[in-house]
């Protein structure tokens, strides 16, 4: 299943809720006693919603959740899974920690610049894909795992991974 939403360049609106994420905002910030310790699911609706976590957006959480704004935007610097630029249509995310590497992360990290022309953290011309180095995808009994939009993919190897991208395109 693709769960990947359609990445806009720019993030109209973010000064105020959609109206469909509404009921979503008020649930996950009623599940926790302390306000404020709903940030994460505010930023995970949020970056749902435009794709990426625009300034704009982030400065939505703080003034929803009553913060500070650069409480929030340490928050989503210090997790990698936020996204503070556009990504592609399709977020690619090879984990390169010592037992992905020892079964070939590195050579599958280079087959994909390779296959799709562009390196860390850089998107296809065509808005397509996204590739990022990443610490831990937590499936170090499955490496070398690539995370390809919400979905993990395991013991991969390049013509797996040709495979999955022709599936993707």
């Amino acid at each position: 299943m693709n769960h990947a939403p359609i990445m806009p360049l720019e993030a109209p609106g973010t000064r105020e809720w959609p109206e469909h994420v509404l009921a979503e905002v008020a649930g996950a910030i009623s599940r926790y006693p302390v306000k404020r310790s709903a940030v994460l699911p505010l930023l995970w609706i949020a970056q749902r919603t435009w794709g990426w976590l625009p300034p704009a957006a982030l400065s939505l959480v703080a003034r929803t959740l009553e913060l500070d704004e650069p409480f929030v935007f340490g928050v989503a610097t210090f997790y990698t899974m936020f996204n503070l630029k556009p990504v592609g249509r399709h977020h690619l995310q090879v984990c390169m920690t010592l037992s992905c590497s020892l079964m070939g992360a590195d050579r599958l990290f280079k087959h994909l610049e390779h296959r799709l022309g562009i390196g860390h953290g850089e998107t296809t011309p065509d808005g397509r894909f996204t590739l990022r180095r990443v610490e831990c995808l937590a499936a170090c009994g499955g490496g070398p795992c690539m995370q390809v939009d919400l979905d993990y993919h395991e013991n991969l190897d390049e013509a797996k991974v040709d495979a999955l991208l022709e599936t993707l395109e």
